[in-house]
Formats: C-alpha cells, structure tokens, sequence
C-alpha cells in the first residue's frame, strides 16, 4: 500500500515538468525584489533574449539534428525590422513585432528550402553565407539602417498604460516571453512531432522509414526558430531602444551554437544553463574580455572532445550512470 509519502513523490515525478516550469517562474518573479541592481536586472534581461533564440536553435540542432550558424540573422530581422517599422514607418509596436515574425518566417521558407537539401559543413556554410549577407546589408544601406553606427531611438514597448521603460518592467516581459516559449518547445518535443525530430536527428534514413517526412520536419523546425529568433530581436531592440550590426555579426552565431553545445544538444532545460553560462561568463572574467571569442572556441573544442552531448547532458548522464553502476555492484 502506497504512503502519503509515495504518493507525493510520485505526484511530482509525474508533473516534474510544470513543477519546474512553475518554479522557475516564481523565482523570476522575485527576482527583481531579491536584485534591484538595474545592470544586473539588465544582463538577466539579457539572457531571457537570448535563451529564446537557443530555444529555437536548440530544436533544430538537437532534434532536427541540423546546424546552424546563421540565427544572428534573424534575430537581427526581429531588431532591425522593429526599429525600423516603429521609429522610421511610425507602425504601432506590437503589430509591427507580428510583421515582422512572419516576414521572419517567409525568409526562412525562401532561405531553408533550398539550403536544406544540404547537411553538415555544407548547410553550415550556407547558413554562414546568409548571416553574412544580412550583416553587410545593415552595414552598407546606412540610409535605412543607420549603418554601422547603428539605429537609435527605438520606442519602449506597452500594454495600455504600463510602459515598458526601464529595467524591472522589461524583465517580466522578457521573461513571459522566454517561459512561453519553453513552455511551446517542452509540449513540441513530448509531442509527435518532437519524436519524429529525434528520430531525425538520430538516423534519417529510419526516421524516413518511420513515416518521418525528413524535408518538412527541417524547414518547419528552421522556420520555428526563425520565428523565435525574430521575436527575440524585437524585444532586444524595443528594451536597448538601439541596434547596432555588431550585435548580429557570425561571432554572435556561434555564440549561439556555442550556448547550444554548452547546455546540451537536445535539453530544452539545459538551455538555459547554456545561455546563461556563456553570458555570463566575460562578466566573472573581465580581464579575458578581449579575448572572448578564442575563449568561447576553447570551451566548444572541450565540451565536444570530452562531453559530446554538451556539459549538462554529459554531467546528468555520468550521475546517472554512476548511480546504476552503484547499484548493480550493491544488487
């Protein structure tokens, strides 16, 4: 007969996941009574940003089994389409955000049809290719984009009366934003459609003989994490209410990839550590600053030689396998 005990523990291992989530989203909403340093607010901002972009990237590296060093492009889509629709159109915010999603999500359909029919180093490179050609884009058409001094003057986003100026009202925002979308991506990857992506990304070939529609499942998922991309460039834009073509360039690209590897390849929750790590990390080494770039590769190269399915994954793993391997020798 079960105890209140058993019962309670099996209630959380049963809903562990909305528990988390639950959790978390306490903990965010406390945060700004527990830290009121408006910088540090301002780098946990940060950080909800870019956790949306790895969200996306994460699925379709991790279970799309796909790469990419292009998403800088679309998050730049996201900032520069904003910027521009709100302060040079004069378009009201939140529609405007909309546009320029889906505009995202039509130049990921023209950009992933054609460039997923590739795979490895190859879709790699014409990833690279794409963010590349966005990047002289907002470098050259100054007349639109400001060029490489950047676009200044970006609006604060609002909800009726509630302006969204300063650093505590942008990290509720932010943060509702990034837990809807890992929220959306814990549902994707525990649905049908997430183990098909799996499947993917372990073998295509019997992902296709599961009924899996190998092209379809890519373009989507790259369309999805354009999407992500694109939203997260808008909040970015809308919270610094300044973009400049630095904050898109293909070392923001790998960075991303960099936070996926760090997290784990296929751990939505390990994303989070990812991003939050390689963010923080020239903030806890500031005499290594300039040398952030050659950091992040040395930390890449050494979680894929020792710990190929990224430092949380891998860690989780070795507990795991310790436990088991301490159990059969007490068995």
């Amino acid at each position: 007969m079960l105890t209140i005990r058993d019962n309670i523990l099996y209630f959380i291992y049963l809903h562990r996941t909305g528990l988390t989530v639950l959790a978390l989203s306490v903990l965010l909403l406390v945060w700004p009574m527990i830290e009121s340093n408006p910088y540090h607010l301002g780098l946990s901002n940060l950080i909800g940003i870019y956790t949306m972009v790895v969200l996306g990237l994460n699925l379709f590296i991790g279970y799309a089994g796909q790469i990419s060093l292009g998403h800088a492009a679309f998050f730049a889509i996201g900032a520069y389409g904003s910027a521009i629709g709100t302060t040079t159109l004069g378009g009201p915010a939140w529609p405007v955000m909309i546009a320029v999603s889906l505009i995202a999500a039509v130049i990921a359909l023209a950009v992933g049809v054609p460039a997923l029919k590739l795979s490895g180093h190859y879709l790699a490179m014409a990833t690279l290719g794409f963010n590349i050609v966005v990047y002289t884009i907002l470098v050259q058409w100054d007349a639109v984009t400001g060029g490489p001094s950047g676009f200044a003057g970006v609006p604060s986003l609002a909800i009726g009366t509630v302006v969204f100026d300063n650093e505590i009202h942008f990290h509720y925002l932010v943060w509702t934003f990034t837990i809807l979308a890992l929220l959306l991506c814990l549902n994707l990857v525990r649905s049908g459609v997430g183990r098909g992506l799996a499947a993917l990304a372990e073998d295509e070939i019997a992902a296709s003989a599961l009924g899996v529609d190998i092209r379809s499942s890519k373009v989507k998922v790259f369309v999805l994490s354009a999407v992500l991309a694109s939203v997260a460039g808008s909040l970015f834009a809308h919270c610094y209410a300044f973009v400049s073509p630095d904050s898109f360039d293909i070392f923001v690209s790998v960075d991303f990839v960099i936070m996926v590897v760090v997290g784990g390849m296929g751990s939505i929750w390990g994303t989070l550590f990812g991003t939050a790590f390689i963010t923080l990390l020239p903030e806890w080494i500031e005499a290594l600053e300039t040398y952030k770039d050659i950091l992040h590769g040395l930390i890449l190269v050494t979680i894929l030689l020792f710990l190929p399915q990224g430092l949380v994954t891998g860690i989780v793993d070795t507990v795991r396998t310790h436990i088991a391997l301490r159990r059969d020798v007490s068995a």
